[in-house]
C-alpha cells in the first residue's frame, strides 16, 4: 500500500513537521503559494485566535529539502471566480516561480479551498501539470478517473483515519491524507501525530511515496 501525505500553505509550523517526518522516514508533499511569501517570515492570518505565520522565501528550499513540492497557486484565490487571464497567471506563474526557487520540476497542483470546476481543470492541464489534488475525499481513489482531480482518502484529523487506513490496506490501495500543520494545536496532538507516523513507518504493508511517483 502506497502512503501519501500533503500539507498546505507553507507555514512556520512546517519546520517542526518536517523534522518529525525526517525522524520517522516519512515522505510528504508540500503545497506552496509563492506570491504570498515575503523575504522573511510574515504574519498570515488568525486561526482560532492563534497567529499563523508564513515562512520566508529565503528559507523555503532548506526547510523542504528532500520533500516534494507542488503549486497551490500564486495567491490562494478561489480559482473558479477568476478571469481566464488571471486564472492562467495563478497556475503558470506559481509553477515557474517554484521551479526557479527549488531548481526542480513542479508537476502537481493543489486547488486552493478545494474549489475547482471543468474550466479550472482544463487550465491546469493546459499548463502541463501531471496531477491535481481534488477536494472530494473518497476511498477507492486510485487510479483516478482524471489525474487532475485526484481525491485524497481523508484529512489527517479524520476521526475515522485508522478505519480508512485499514480499508485501503486490505485492498492494497493508495492511502492519501492531507492537512495543515497549524492544525496541530497542542503538544498532545504533536505527540499523537508522531506516534501515528511511527506506526505507519513500521507497517510492513505500507510504503511512503511522493505523489509524483504515481503519475510518471
Amino acid at each position: 500500500m502506497k502512503i501519501l501525505q500533503c500539507w498546505d500553505d507553507g507555514v512556520v509550523s512546517d519546520v517542526r513537521l518536517v523534522e518529525l517526518l525526517r525522524r520517522q522516514g516519512a515522505k510528504a508533499t508540500f503545497s506552496l503559494n509563492p506570491g504570498l511569501y515575503q523575504e522573511k517570515r510574515s504574519f498570515g492570518w488568525l486561526s482560532e485566535g492563534r497567529e499563523i505565520w508564513r515562512l520566508g522565501l529565503s528559507e523555503l528550499p532548506s526547510v523542504y529539502e528532500g520533500f516534494e513540492i507542488c503549486s497551490h497557486s500564486m495567491t490562494h484565490p478561489y480559482l473558479t471566480a477568476l478571469s481566464e487571464s488571471r486564472l492562467d497567471w495563478e497556475i503558470k506563474a506559481s509553477r515557474d516561480f517554484l521551479e526557479q526557487l527549488f531548481s526542480r520540476p513542479i508537476r502537481g497542483f493543489c486547488y486552493p479551498f478545494n474549489a475547482y470546476n471543468d474550466s479550472v481543470i482544463a487550465a491546469v492541464r493546459a499548463a502541463g501539470y501531471r496531477w491535481g489534488r481534488g477536494g472530494k475525499e473518497e476511498q477507492n481513489n486510485f487510479p483516478p478517473a482524471d489525474p487532475l482531480a485526484f481525491s485524497p482518502s481523508c484529512r489527517f484529523l479524520d476521526p475515522d483515519f485508522w478505519r480508512k487506513y485499514d480499508c485501503a490496506k486490505e485492498r492494497s490501495e493508495v492511502f492519501f491524507f492531507w492537512g495543515h500543520s497549524y492544525e496541530l494545536r497542542s503538544e498532545d496532538m504533536w505527540s499523537e501525530f508522531e506516534r501515528r507516523m511511527e506506526t505507519i513507518s513500521s507497517d510492513a504493508a505500507a510504503e511512503w511515496s511522493f505523489i509524483d511517483d504515481l503519475f510518471v
